[in-house]
């Protein structure tokens, strides 16, 4: 099985979608990833605020990083997203935990903070179905 560093490094080189919408892999255990997303022009809705859909596919990759910590290959199955706050400036955190891992599926959380001021910006849960192994 790879390690760690080595997922997180073919996960930072495939996941072209990820890197297209400026969210770095910042971090990566067994069972938990971070990444980040510092706003740009790309990044903002047409009221100068981290889009919703920037911050949904934060979440996703997020979470999705923290269930291929395993190093098996997984789909999102299922997700649920809870706006609460937003920022026009800075950087967005998302933290992902895996809650549960199962033979097929794994549930992670996810929450997205504000760097600067630690405020909770969104929170989220997802189910990923397991399709293999690497």
């Amino acid at each position: 099985m790879a390690t760690l560093e080595e997922i997180k490094n073919d996960r930072i080189k495939l996941n072209r979608f990820m890197t297209y919408n400026s969210i770095e892999l910042s971090s990566l255990e067994e069972d938990r990833a971070e990444c980040r997303l510092t706003l740009r022009p790309e990044s903002t809705n047409p009221h100068g605020m981290l889009h919703g859909g920037a911050l949904y596919t934060m979440a996703d990759s997020t979470a999705g990083s923290a269930a291929h910590s395993d190093g098996r290959i997984y789909v999102t199955q299922s997700s649920s997203m809870n706006f609460l706050s937003n920022i026009k400036e800075g950087t967005a955190v998302a933290i992902g935990t895996v809650r549960h891992r199962g033979k097929k599926t794994c549930l992670v959380n996810v929450d997205i903070s504000a760097e600067a001021t630690g405020k909770l910006l969104a929170t989220g849960s997802f189910t990923f179905f397991c399709i293999g192994t690497e």
